[in-house]
């Protein structure tokens, strides 16, 4: 279990990091989501010990990390944005080196990286001969020597091509099968594709902690847009007073006003309501012609937006 509570940090003047406070279980795939500048790599820098927070406690089996610090590490594989590697080494030279820094048996510990993360076509290529995508795969290698309980990864797609990119995913998914794994991005099909959490953090505070199960579900339900025949836009008006949640009404302008055409619009709901239900008896008792009704669904890109683009926010969270 990793508990961070009340963690700050600053950087002079600027606070890049303000009162944030979560937890995870094990064996979870959680993203770390949010803009550049929004306090993603700086919270992850303090969980893997690089940073020390300024307040607060990060927690890792009921076991302050600044306080066992060695422990802590042990049991935490981290993978930054760029990974330093010594570019004039060979791949399982690199791998061997850093299984002896581990103190591992570094034959046993190496073959079964390379055949894991999928590196056995480039062992004895020189680092710097790498596509992206084996760096990539080298730094999840490097993480994951120690056997961690929890793997932190920035960015880990960065920079890549498509197919490495469905390469990296499919690798990661996998790896998370055992392990909780941490990811911090800014892009958003990463964390719908690979997590089953979503923290999204803005200005250095959590605007919020989701279950994605929980958001597909529940925030995703979006505008109805709605066609209809045998009615006016006044009617289709008056009717609507009868519908409860309704948050707003637009009608479509090329709509005409004649009973023989059609009448259009869209009908935005009060958040995580259904209106289709309420809107479909409408037309049944009032023996409209229903042409056609679409909800339209929110993607985590639209939830994003809304809650990273404002300066000011309070804090909301779904368990």
């Amino acid at each position: 279990m990793l508990e961070v509570l009340h963690i700050s940090k600053s950087y002079g003047t600027f606070k890049a990091v303000n009162d944030i406070s979560f937890s995870i279980s094990e064996g979870h795939i959680v993203g770390l989501l949010g803009p550049n500048g929004a306090g993603k790599t700086t919270t992850m820098k303090m969980i893997t010990g690089f940073l020390k927070p300024d307040s607060g406690k990060i927690m890792l089996d009921g076991k302050d990390i600044t306080q066992e610090p060695e422990l802590a590490k042990s049991k935490i594989g981290y993978m930054p944005e760029n990974v330093p590697f010594y570019s004039d080494m060979i791949v399982e030279q690199y791998l061997s080196y850093i299984a002896e820094l581990y103190g591992l048996n570094k034959e046993e510990r190496i073959s079964k990286l390379a055949s894991e993360c999928a590196l056995l076509p480039v062992m004895h290529k020189n680092i710097g001969e790498l596509s992206r995508g084996y760096r990539q795969r080298l730094g999840l290698a490097h993480a994951l020597m120690n056997d961690p309980q929890i793997l932190v990864l920035d960015e880990p797609t960065s920079g890549l091509d498509p197919n490495q990119i469905s390469s990296v995913r499919s690798l990661i998914k996998e790896i998370g099968k055992t392990r909780t794994v941490i990811i911090s991005t800014h892009i958003l099909s990463e964390v719908e594709m690979m997590c089953d959490r979503s923290i999204i953090v803005a200005n250095g505070r959590i605007a919020a902690d989701i279950s994605m199960e929980k958001l597909k579900k529940h925030n995703l339900r979006g505008d109805i847009f709605i066609q209809l025949g045998g009615c006016t836009k006044q009617e289709l008006l008056e009717g609507l007073t009868r519908v409860q949640n309704i948050k707003s009404v637009i009608l479509i302008k090329n709509a005409t006003h004649s009973k023989q055409g059609f009448v259009s619009a869209v009908i935005r709901p009060e958040q995580g309501t259904d209106l289709r239900p309420q809107l479909y008896s409408l037309v049944k008792q009032t023996d409209w012609t229903l042409y056609e009704m679409t909800q339209r669904h929110k993607s985590l890109e639209d939830i994003f937006h809304n809650l990273t683009a404002r300066d000011d926010f309070s804090q909301r969270q779904e368990q």
